[in-house]
């Protein structure tokens, strides 16, 4: 980390600890006191395209503990961390909490009510790609604002929820950044290692890199808090196992972090994946996978089959390595430049 980051980290984490507690806890215009759990609504307002609103949970423990940001549905369409969110908040005990918890149950509404993947129908824009927003931009730019300014800037950890997207088969996996500075890294691996999914992905690619973050966990470390972000569920599927994964993982993290009662469940069987490479299609057209999430392959092994709108073949597409399928296309549509698998290798191999 930095020196200047780590001013910045010291900065956050001293303003989130003292919001954490006091008396009360405001996100947006809602409000928490004591002991208390509360659901409201952040208003975006109207600017050069129409507003939302983001439906918002605060759970202001009764003991002092850290500030954990939870966030679903930044793709509208990956179901399963937005159902567990929800039954987080119909069983959490905000009297026997230490510290707050802020849960945005969809971040992404334009997403969602339109069941787009990937893109907010009422720009184009993945909100994923947005950050840190602004307030002047377009719907995904402000949602970005918004979240950074009354969410991400509140918080001491943050957990990205999601899915895996309306068009993504995929085996669950945490991404795990990696900053270099170990003392930090510590708490991001805790966290990730918590979270109890068996494959972890060590993202070491630049962090705090120069322009904007763009992506909700590299806000966070831009900001010297500990994030990562999971991926449980696919193919726009709301079934109860995938469900199931991420409320236990949420779980898990909240008594890792001391937050309620009770001992961490031990992760004990961690597959370590690193370099991952995200293959696009070279053009547009029908998309037929061959493999499948979690497989194992081997360079140049085959992902798919790229047709035309007649099913003339235009293309195989194979691994570039061998490793692990961490998602692959499972319905037909991709346009160019979109991704049409995910592999990463196995790490130590």
């Amino acid at each position: 980390m930095t020196p200047l980051i780590r001013v910045f980290f010291l900065l956050f984490f001293s303003a989130a600890t003292l919001a954490a507690d006091a008396d009360n806890f405001t996100v947006g215009g809602i409000n928490a006191n004591r002991g208390e759990l509360v659901s409201g609504f952040i208003t975006v307002p109207k600017g050069m395209d129409e507003g939302s609103e983001i439906p918002v949970t605060i759970a202001h423990g009764a003991n002092d503990g850290p500030v954990l940001a939870l966030i679903a549905g930044t793709h509208g369409y990956e179901y399963p961390p937005i159902t567990a969110l929800q039954a987080v908040r119909s069983e959490l005990d905000p009297t026997t909490l230490s510290g707050t918890i802020i849960m945005v149950h969809i971040a992404n509404m334009p997403s969602f009510l339109g069941r787009t993947i990937y893109y907010s129908p009422g720009d184009g824009k993945n909100l994923n790609r947005m950050y840190p927003g602004d307030p002047d931009g377009s719907i995904s730019e402000r949602i970005a604002h918004l979240i950074t300014t009354e969410v991400i800037d509140q918080a001491d950890y943050l957990v990205d929820l999601h899915g895996g997207d309306g068009n993504e088969a995929l085996r669950p996996y945490v991404y795990m950044p990696v900053t270099g500075d170990a003392a930090f890294d510590t708490k991001i691996q805790g966290m990730a290692v918590a979270f109890g999914l068996d494959h972890i992905v060590m993202d070491t690619g630049p962090q705090h890199a120069s322009g904007p973050s763009l992506f909700t966990d590299q806000t966070a470390l831009e900001r010297g808090i500990p994030a990562i972000t999971t991926e449980t569920g696919q193919s726009g599927s709301n079934d109860p196992y995938w469900v199931e994964l991420a409320e236990a993982g949420v779980w898990n993290v909240l008594r890792h972090l001391d937050m309620i009662p009770g001992d961490e469940i031990a992760n004990s069987g961690v597959t370590w994946l690193s370099d991952y490479k995200v293959v696009s299609s070279p053009q547009s057209g029908i998309f037929r996978a061959v493999t499948r999430d979690g497989y194992a392959v081997t360079e140049g092994a085959i992902l798919g089959v790229l047709v035309d709108f007649f099913g003339n073949e235009l293309t195989k597409i194979r691994a570039p390595f061998s490793g692990v399928v961490n998602y692959v296309i499972s319905t037909p549509p991709v346009s160019a430049g979109e991704p049409v698998a995910m592999i990463s290798k196995i790490h130590g191999q």
